[in-house]
């Protein structure tokens, strides 16, 4: 039996797909091992990233560190990054295996054919017209608690800062039936919350006409077991009156939502090719906050984009006050070769654009310590998670529906569950305090509620 060790790098649809790849191995007779130094494996997989410069250069680091700890493994290159620079990843001698995206499916395939003549194999497609899903599937995922479930590929929207239309290809959407099947089996296997990804989201469905992203989310919310969905991110324009109204009718659905912004300014965000203005961004919220209680809204900013002057970084930086976001991810524009920004020629300089990061980040975490605080006094549902020891006392962490972390003392649900694990239980949990970081909630088992 061949061991296997698979590293992936990037986002949640990598993380599926590397999973995928896990499952047709197992299923083909290899062992997985972790990807460390304790364990030699006889393949590594990397499942590369290429969204920036840096994300390309840890996935040449990393499948180097591949063939260093075992030589005579067989290192396979996976992903974006070799979707990106094929030839180049051709050419790397820590490489014996080269598998671009719509490929991963072959990963068991490749290996055989490897082995039958120990020549460096290419498997590598032209997505800019492939319309075909790649039908990969899970039955277990590596967070025990949350599945992902990636339902969508590619994107049709060329932001001019963006890599990923050229290396994940034109959109393709997974055949609802089949979605319903693999959740159908996670539930089976114990899975309580679901979070249902891909690399555009609110594509789905308009490549091939057999339903949208709402008709999917209604037919999950069907399944027996399942008690918590969660969305991806998703594209502002389809948060619109009829989609919000018909969501907010599914009670498994959390009041959860990332909405992609990167820039608060209409000037930077047409230079960004973005699809919408801060008008229809600002009226989607609206609607969210319409139909649910104080919905968690989180959202993307990038810094420093080329031409953003500081009125440009004023007007986002107010209208990020304005919106009243639960968290912010905050990132400084990073050229990416090959796209439309990179050959801009008023890039901003580095210093600059630490300086604007800072103090988003500050802002970022002032507005979600102050969405917290106002969760204290009152009871929420959390799904436990994991146990951890703090000052060698015992507690457990979870998320509420609103994807808030909380902290509750370890003796408080075992009280309830005595023997028993509580990891991947849902309980009623009184919110007493909050961390001196403002960053996690505290908590103590609702008892008379639980019973």
């Amino acid at each position: 039996m061949k061991k296997v060790a698979i590293h992936n790098l990037g986002c949640k649809v990598n993380s599926y797909e590397s999973e995928s790849m896990e499952l047709l191995l197992r299923n083909a007779g290899y062992e997985i091992v972790p990807f460390d130094e304790n364990v030699k494996a006889d393949v590594y997989i990397i499942n590369t990233c290429s969204v920036t410069n840096i994300a390309d250069r840890k996935s040449r680091q990393m499948l180097h560190k591949a063939k260093k700890l075992n030589k005579d493994a067989v290192v396979v290159a996976a992903g974006c990054y070799v979707q990106a620079d094929s030839e180049g990843v051709k050419k790397d001698e820590a490489v014996d295996i080269v598998l671009g995206n719509n490929m991963k499916i072959n990963i068991v395939e490749a290996l055989d054919n490897y082995y039958k003549d120990k020549d460096k194999d290419s498997y590598v497609t032209d997505l800019s017209h492939n319309t075909n899903y790649e039908n990969l599937n899970i039955d277990k995922v590596n967070e025990h608690t949350r599945a992902y479930i990636k339902i969508q590929d590619g994107c049709n929207q060329f932001c001019s800062y963006c890599i990923i239309p050229y290396v994940r290809g034109r959109i393709r959407s997974r055949d609802i039936q089949d979605v319903i099947t693999e959740v159908k089996r996670l539930s089976l296997n114990g899975y309580k919350e679901v979070v249902l990804t891909g690399i555009h989201l609110s594509s789905y469905g308009v490549d091939n006409n057999k339903g949208s992203l709402i008709e999917v989310i209604e037919a999950v919310h069907e399944i027996d077991g399942i008690e918590r969905i969660r969305l991806g991110s998703l594209e502002p324009r389809i948060i619109t009156d009829d989609f919000v109204m018909r969501l907010s009718k599914l009670d498994k659905v959390c009041p959860h939502f990332h909405l992609s912004l990167q820039s608060g300014c209409d000037k930077t965000l047409k230079d960004m090719n973005r699809k919408y203005t801060t008008q229809e961004y600002m009226a989607g919220c609206d609607l969210l906050r319409k139909y649910y209680d104080n919905p968690a809204i989180t959202t993307d900013v990038i810094v420093g984009f080329p031409g953003e002057t500081q009125e440009n970084f004023n007007t986002t930086k107010k209208f990020l006050k304005d919106i009243g976001f639960y968290e912010m991810h905050i990132f400084k524009y990073s050229r990416r070769k090959g796209t439309v920004a990179d050959r801009m020629s008023n890039q901003i300089d580095d210093r600059i654009k630490t300086e604007r990061s800072s103090e988003l980040l500050s802002l970022e975490k002032e507005m979600s310590a102050e969405y917290r605080k106002g969760y204290v006094g009152s009871s929420m549902k959390v799904l436990v998670e994991e146990k951890t020891e703090i000052n060698n006392e015992d507690y457990y962490t979870g998320y509420t529906r609103n994807y808030i972390k909380v902290l509750i003392k370890g003796k408080d649900i075992d009280l309830l569950y005595g023997k028993a694990s509580a990891i991947n239980e849902i309980i009623n949990v009184k919110i007493v305090d909050i961390n001196h970081n403002g960053d996690i909630l505290i908590g103590q088992t609702d008892l008379e509620t639980e019973v």
